[in-house]
């Protein structure tokens, strides 16, 4: 990937780890207590067992860290954002086998569906390569998971849309009945937003994409338009404001989408549809 993806902790992804941790292992491990000798160690390899696109090593190591004082390490073999084979080993982990077996479960859960939303997402990216559309997500993410979910699809190699309602002014079919139309929510949007914000409208017809364009709206969703539609909204707009595609838009028609010469394409699929990837944590033994 040509851009660089970076992770920061934050407070509330500190307390999802915690949560998943208390949740998963309640007053202790059970069968490890019965099985596993005090001071056992061992390796366990992570592994692919499908094709996907890897992400979440910065989890996999800041929920070994929130677990507390360990001995597990990990010496990864593959980097996020690398599309990996299946039969691939990602990573080893090294220690004791007792905290390993304690971990697994929260360190796949995570890791599956990280690296499931990157997989759908570079399937998308894949498919509009060569066009001038960038990908975007949604906030259609799973609760709680938001800045997990949006790592994973800028992994994948897509474009963040605002993480939160505060990232931006986006009119919506709901708004502009409470606002009486295109033309005095923006006008609204202009007089009582930030100036940092971008205003963005939805519309559903040619003759909103006229409206929005003549009140100034920055950027302009296209509400379920079809190809042909959004190759006359493109004409019509000649680059006077930023054009979203979002609506009806799926793997097997994204790149008829992306060639009508939209800006932006809008997936909520991304986050909301994509499956957790097969991963497994296997013990192995010298």
């Amino acid at each position: 990937m040509s851009q660089v993806v970076r992770f920061t902790p934050t407070p509330q992804v500190d307390t999802l780890i915690d949560l998943a941790l208390s949740e998963d292992i309640g007053c202790g491990d059970a069968t490890s207590d019965a099985l596993i000798p005090i001071g056992a160690t061992a390796k366990m390899e992570l592994q692919c067992r499908e094709e996907l696109v890897l992400c979440g090593r910065p989890l996999v190591m800041r929920v070994i860290q929130r677990f507390g004082p360990t001995h597990v390490q990990v010496d990864w073999a593959a980097e996020d954002g690398q599309k990996l084979a299946p039969g691939t080993v990602i990573g080893t982990m090294r220690g004791l086998l007792s905290e390993m077996l304690i971990l697994e479960r929260t360190l796949l859960n995570f890791l599956q569906r990280m690296s499931g939303v990157a997989t759908l997402t570079r399937r998308y990216v894949e498919a509009i390569d060569g066009t001038n559309a960038r990908l975007v997500d949604t906030r259609k993410t799973l609760p709680g998971y938001r800045t997990l979910d949006k790592y994973a699809t800028r992994i994948g190699g897509a474009t963040n849309h605002r993480s939160s309602l505060d990232g931006g002014v986006l009119i919506k079919d709901n708004h502009l009945r409470a606002a009486g139309g295109v033309a005095g929510a923006i006008e609204a949007a202009r007089r009582h937003a930030s100036h940092a914000l971008r205003i963005e409208v939805e519309v559903e017809s040619l003759e909103g994409l006229r409206a929005a364009i003549d009140a100034g709206a920055d950027v302009i969703m296209l509400d379920n338009f079809g190809p042909a539609q959004v190759r006359d909204a493109v004409a019509l707009a000649e680059g006077r404001a930023i054009l979203e595609a979002s609506g009806g838009i799926v793997l097997t028609n994204v790149r008829q989408f992306a060639e009508t010469g939209i800006d932006l394409i809008a997936i909520g699929a991304l986050t909301h549809s994509a499956h957790a990837v097969d991963i497994a944590a296997e013990v192995v033994y010298d």
